[in-house]
């Protein structure tokens, strides 16, 4: 489920070095926090949040598959 959300994350980024994953569990949920640059964070989240509600619904759709919960977050990467 990381390397799915990491791949969908800089496949629209231009710094695909710039970003991670972090997987943790929370309320039975998988929470996987997603961590771009400054500069990469509108590309992510796109216009009106498309782009980011399409790699929610990408995730949610993989963990279903699982019969797990997921949740995306999207964060600016500390520096």
């Amino acid at each position: 489920m990381r390397d799915l959300v990491e791949f969908l994350a800089r496949s629209v980024v231009e710094d695909p070095g710039a970003v991670s994953v972090e997987e943790f569990e929370e309320d039975d949920e998988l929470v996987l926090e997603v961590r771009v640059a400054d500069d990469d964070l509108g590309r992510v989240i796109g216009k009106d949040g498309r782009v980011a509600k399409a790699i929610r619904t990408i995730a949610r759709a993989a963990g279903a598959r699982d019969g797990r919960r997921v949740a995306v977050e999207i964060v600016e990467a500390d520096d």
